[in-house]
């Protein structure tokens, strides 16, 4: 497929669905409330519900999509791995551990942004640990120190569980560990808003090393690529854009694993086109999932995150076993 047509219809499916979840919710608002909050109409019960309920959802769902699809395929494209994900460096992991550090000290309850504010340092202090281990090592030396950060990320939120003051502090940071975008206001909109952009912008400088570096190291530095900058664009672009909005919808998961091997076929191997590809390809795939999760009548809503890993871990299974088929034949 030509590359900017596929562009443009990833671009329609996400506008289309970007309007669907704005009008799918348990409340009654529907397509003539939706056109009064973009025309400022009357601002009734159900205008209200679609500005500060069902806008933030939606555009929270979109940007943190399309975070985790271009890091996924940056990180993918750097490493030359294709089961390299936002959480194989740790970035995710430490996100989530600032925020269930919030929790635990009840800081979360005393100032409200606490919460996304403390994920976005976890992720900042991660993106600082891998340059320092990482600076003189290559893409193995990064991998590991990325390993080991999600372990420790891992222990810590595992500590605070088990020391956690009450049982109800306990419960809420095991469901703001499964993930979600439910009920996210304009704060957390602004917030992480600006921050996932700026990600962007610094994952888009990394594109044509990317596109360099698939030729291998030794022939990417031939070419005068400096692959230590390259490095420094890619864990800061994933942890600006990925921290941030694992900082305000809590962990979700393969995403940045999937769509880039879903786009990779029509796309081909140049990293550079997988980047925006991906971005859109992940928007589009985190909104179907929120939408999935509101019309499904389970008794209770799914959490977000939790959807995302019953699709994306048998996809993970079947990427192993495809590959270990490809090894023996």
């Amino acid at each position: 497929m030509p590359y900017p047509i596929l562009i443009g219809a990833l671009a329609a499916v996400l506008v289309l669905l970007a309007f669907a979840s704005m009008l799918v919710g348990p409340a009654a608002a529907g397509t003539s409330e939706l056109f009064d909050m973009m025309n400022h109409g009357k601002a009734d019960t159900a205008w209200m519900i679609m500005r500060e309920v069902r806008f933030p959802r939606t555009a929270l769902a979109l940007l943190v999509g399309m975070s985790l699809g271009m890091a996924g395929a940056a990180l993918q494209g750097f490493l030359r791995n294709p089961l390299a994900d936002p959480g194989v460096i740790g970035v995710s992991p430490a996100a989530s551990l600032g925020a269930v550090l919030a929790l635990y000290t009840g800081l979360s309850t005393q100032l409200p942004l606490a919460l996304p504010l403390m994920g976005i340092v976890g992720a900042l202090i991660c993106a600082f640990v891998l340059q320092g281990l990482a600076r003189r090592g290559g893409v193995l030396t990064l991998v590991l120190a990325g390993v080991a950060v999600s372990s420790l990320c891992a222990a810590l939120m595992s500590m605070a569980l088990n020391l956690s003051p009450n049982p109800y502090a306990a419960a809420e940071i095991m469901f703001w560990l499964m993930g979600s975008v439910t009920d996210r206001s304009m704060d957390h909109l602004l917030l992480a808003g600006p921050l996932m952009l700026i990600g962007w912008v610094i994952l888009a400088l990394s594109a044509r090393s990317l596109d360099a570096l698939s030729l291998g190291e030794e022939a990417a530095a031939g070419l005068g690529l400096n692959i230590s900058r390259t490095r420094m664009l890619v864990i800061t672009g994933t942890a600006i854009s990925v921290g941030a909005g694992t900082a305000v919808t809590g962990g979700i998961g393969f995403i940045g694993l999937v769509v880039p091997h879903i786009l990779r076929p029509l796309v081909g191997h140049t990293p550079s086109r997988l980047l925006f590809a991906s971005a859109l390809g992940g928007g589009a795939m985190l909104l179907a999932a929120d939408i999935l999760v509101r019309v499904l009548v389970l008794g209770a809503e799914l959490k977000l995150g939790v959807l995302t890993s019953l699709i994306g871990a048998p996809f993970f299974l079947w990427l192993i076993f495809r590959a270990r088929t490809e090894l023996e034949s």
